[in-house]
């Protein structure tokens, strides 16, 4: 659903607004919660998720509210704050949620209703609109469609590249995610709890990186340099995650692997500035379009992959993510390379015509 809905709720924030859009994709949300909590089947689970699928475009609006606010120089720190808040949350929320839910199954579905319908109070009444009305443009059916969204990235040098960069870097991120439960498990013999206390660390690193230090690195190196140092510290992470033999090491390659996060800041910097305006919405929504299919894909590809090779090699999965991150390295270069290819071109003197 997030795959169908994120490219034309992407589009109508570009014709309505970002901020109608984050409204209607936080009351979305809160009806989810407030389903998930009172379903009496598991039918209306599915309901619930349908309904939060298809008004998932709030990280799409919220990505473009940053392109619009600010300028091309400050976007990458405004990248890694949002970073920062999803660290924040992937810390705190598991243990509240936990702590809730030894109260009553229920409780943590209905307190993430109130948090979200605290957020959409804040939505309605203090956050202002970022895009003014000049910067809008009609809204279009055969842009807003899924695969419409993504052929329209051609239209913009370097992008198309980038973009499946991105989807490539998360797909590798999300196999990590997918597998970790499962792989400190059997292979370091984790409780719940460590499990826990570990994506506790990464949350909290996440924060460091990506809420207070992206802006200063990216200054030092910008936002290219900063992409390919991410991926490559992203790599070699994964790889030793695989690798690791003992349950202490995960911790000193988390604190490692954290520097990673700033590709997906200088990413999705690097994006926006080959967009007009007017079009932020709509590419963030086929980004976030893409990023949902490895939600799809991913789960599947990690714990086949993990299930095929164990005990021979439990770290499978890490490398596969590893190797993917050195394609989506490739997949960057080759978008550099055409942009310095157009800028030269561009920067080329007219020729004298002849006499």
């Amino acid at each position: 659903m997030q795959f169908t809905a994120a490219p034309i709720l992407g589009s109508l924030s570009d014709r309505f607004g970002r901020r109608k859009i984050i409204l209607l994709a936080l009351a979305g949300s809160a009806i989810d919660y407030v389903i998930m909590g009172w379903a009496p089947t598991l039918a209306w689970l599915f309901v619930a998720r349908i309904i939060s699928g298809m008004t998932a475009g709030a990280l799409a609006a919220c990505n473009a509210y940053i392109a619009d606010v600010t300028p091309p120089e400050k976007r990458a720190q405004g990248f890694g704050l949002v970073g920062a808040a999803f660290g924040f949350g992937f810390a705190i929320g598991p243990a509240i949620g936990g702590y809730l839910g030894a109260i009553n199954l229920k409780l943590p579905f209905f307190a993430a209703a109130g948090c979200v319908g605290l957020n959409w109070l804040y939505g309605a009444f203090v956050l202002p609109e970022s895009l003014p009305v000049e910067n809008r443009r009609p809204f279009s059916w055969g842009r807003a469609n899924p695969v419409g969204s993504l052929l329209a990235l051609r239209r913009f040098r370097g992008v198309v590249d980038l973009a499946w960069m991105y989807f490539i870097f998360a797909f590798a991120n999300t196999i990590l995610q997918s597998i970790w439960a499962l792989y400190t498990d059997y292979r370091y013999h984790w409780s719940p709890s460590q499990v826990g206390n570990s994506l506790m660390f990464i949350g909290a690193m996440a924060i460091v990186v990506q809420g207070g230090l992206v802006k200063r690195i990216i200054a030092l190196t910008g936002e290219r340099k900063g992409l390919v140092i991410g991926l490559l510290v992203s790599a070699f992470a994964m790889a030793a995650y695989g690798t690791a033999t003992q349950g202490w090491m995960i911790y000193v390659l988390v604190l490692i692997g954290a520097w990673g996060g700033i590709a997906g800041p200088s990413a999705q910097t690097l994006i926006t500035k080959h967009v007009p305006a007017n079009e932020q919405g709509a590419v963030q929504g086929s980004l976030s379009g893409l990023v949902s299919l490895t939600g799809i894909f991913a789960p599947l590809f990690a714990a086949w992959s993990f299930g095929k090779c164990i005990p021979r090699l439990p770290g499978i999965a890490f490398y596969e993510a590893s190797a993917l991150i050195l394609v989506a390295l490739a997949l960057a270069f080759r978008s550099f390379q055409l942009d310095d290819r157009v800028s030269a071109k561009a920067a080329q003197p007219a020729s004298a015509p002849a006499r």
